[in-house]
């Protein structure tokens, strides 16, 4: 099986030489910990305004059968947009500055760390922002009581698949950008995502057509299972196929960055 993956998806060969760069990071955001901080509080704001809010005119939302109060719906879609924001922000805008502009991995390279270590490390870096946001977030969905399952235990290592399969993704579009104007298109496709990926809306509420596009998105699958993990609805077989999905994603990303960077630094 492993050959298999392997054949499919060939993957860099990583050592521990990855984990100074997550060190690295480490040590330049204890100076900068505020722009990690302030990364929390836009979902936060969202669960006031719109969980709450909205939540009090909207009442009750059907969900496979089962009625859920509309904050504890929206709070799980949130959680898994904050693992999406703090991997997919600093697996972009921060990962683009050190390869074009302070070319720290040129540096980084002469050093026995390789193309796939540095790939490795800075997702692994990246996912561990969105693991930040996400915990973060649980404690304040427990506090308000809008967790209503013992599945919700598993909801931190959900949020680590999804920060990673995030930053895994982010990092390899990263690659292939030639300006800060590419950047828009990282908008692009993250707020389309953001509002419609069944974080606000169940996705009985679209029409077929569209239901279908919302279930290739990557984001639906990190909502849709935290969302069974936090209200212990609908848990079964479908929970794998959203792990599997994300999973995917996860061996994708890595592969295409460690290529890219292999490509952009070493030819």
């Amino acid at each position: 099986m492993a050959t298999l993956v392997a054949r499919v998806v060939p993957l860099p060969r990583v050592t521990s030489r990855a984990w100074p760069l997550v060190e690295r990071n480490l040590l330049v955001y204890r100076r900068a910990w505020m722009l990690i901080v302030s990364g929390f509080f836009e979902p936060l704001f969202y669960l006031f305004s719109i969980g709450i809010g909205i939540g009090a005119l909207v009442g009750d939302v059907m969900v496979s059968g089962h009625a859920i109060g509309y904050t504890s719906f929206v709070a799980p879609g949130l959680l898994a947009s904050s693992a999406m924001n703090g991997a997919i922000y600093d697996a972009t805008t921060n990962i683009f500055f050190k390869l074009k502009y302070a070319k720290v991995y040129d540096a980084v390279l002469s050093t026995p760390v390789a193309a796939g270590d540095v790939a490795v490390g800075e997702i692994v870096w990246a996912q561990l922002r969105g693991l930040i946001y996400s915990a973060a977030f649980l404690i304040v969905m427990l506090a308000m009581g809008l967790v209503h399952s013992w599945w919700a235990v598993l909801v931190i290592p959900a949020a680590v698949l999804i920060g990673f399969a995030f930053g895994a993704i982010g990092m390899a579009a990263t690659t292939f950008m030639r300006s800060w104007q590419d950047f828009e298109f990282v908008q692009l496709a993250i707020l389309p995502m953001f509002l419609f990926a069944t974080t606000f809306y169940p996705l009985g509420t679209y029409p077929r057509g569209l239901q279908i596009v919302v279930e290739c998105t990557p984001l639906y699958h990190g909502v849709e299972l935290v969302r069974m993990l936090t209200t212990g609805v609908g848990v079964g077989a479908g929970l794998l196929t959203h792990v599997a999905y994300l999973a995917v994603m996860c061996l994708v990303g890595i592969a295409v960055t460690s290529r890219r960077l292999d490509r952009l630094l070493l030819s």
